[in-house]
């Protein structure tokens, strides 16, 4: 069923404007008394009634509301070292339909992509665009937000509220499997850049209370590994 991000609907009504409408018009083709979903971004869904379509608008009916189903009860927030080129697009859109809560890019001594904050602002609009599109096409019931680009310092000192912070390290022996994660409400995933962490990195984040977890024995690439670990810890939690 098509689905739709908006304000929250007030009363029975609804309407759609603009691109939405054009896209319920012209591309679905969709007609009076047809349904569709409507979701507010902060997991609740309505569905709804077409009613009529005006001027640039579609006007629907609220049928009724509902949590929406696709949205972990684990909150997992990843924490993503700026990689090169358009990794970034990548590991966005494929974290938003596997689950994640919140995207959280940062700069670690090894990262070869060094913009200022104001330079990786000017191309966060087409970030958070990405993860728009994501949870529009996987049914999310909330739109996980790309934060501003953070220091290493930032990051530290986010860790202590997290039920569960871990870090993905090359060097590190704990595999994820023997990790406790079934109480875990809040879970961070911190993942390096194309070089890892520095040692020096490491030790700080340990320091701050994160687990040092390992992926397996092969070595992922920085893309692969936000995407792998994210996916294995939402198994672990039973959201997979």
């Amino acid at each position: 069923m098509p689905r739709f991000f908006t304000d929250v609907p007030c009363g029975d009504y609804a309407e759609l404007s603009g691109e939405d409408a054009r896209h319920v018009s012209f591309s679905l083709r969709m007609r009076t008394g047809e349904q569709l979903v409507l979701c507010d971004g902060r997991g609740t869904d309505f569905l709804c009634r077409i009613e009529s379509f005006e001027e640039g608008r579609v006007r629907l009916r609220i049928l009724k509301s509902c949590p929406s189903s696709a949205e972990p009860k684990t909150e997992i927030t990843l924490f993503l070292a700026l990689s090169k080129g358009d990794k970034l697009d990548l590991v966005i859109q494929k974290a938003v339909e596997l689950g994640a809560c919140a995207i959280v890019p940062f700069l670690s001594a090894r990262c070869v992509s060094r913009p200022t904050p104001d330079a990786f602002e000017k191309k966060r609009a087409r970030y958070r665009r990405i993860a728009y599109e994501a949870a529009k096409q996987c049914g999310r019931g909330r739109i996980p937000e790309v934060h501003p680009l953070q220091s290493f310092l930032q990051l530290r000192g986010q860790i202590a509220d997290f039920d569960r912070p871990l870090f993905f390290y090359e060097r590190a022996e704990q595999p994820l499997r023997s990790i406790p994660l079934e109480n875990a409400h809040t879970i961070a995933l911190i993942v390096g850049s194309e070089g890892g962490f520095d040692p020096e990195e490491a030790a700080a984040l340990k320091r701050a209370g994160a687990l040092e977890v390992s992926l397996g024995p092969r070595i992922l690439r920085c893309e692969t590994a936000p995407i792998a670990a994210l996916a294995a810890v939402l198994y672990a939690v039973g959201e997979m």
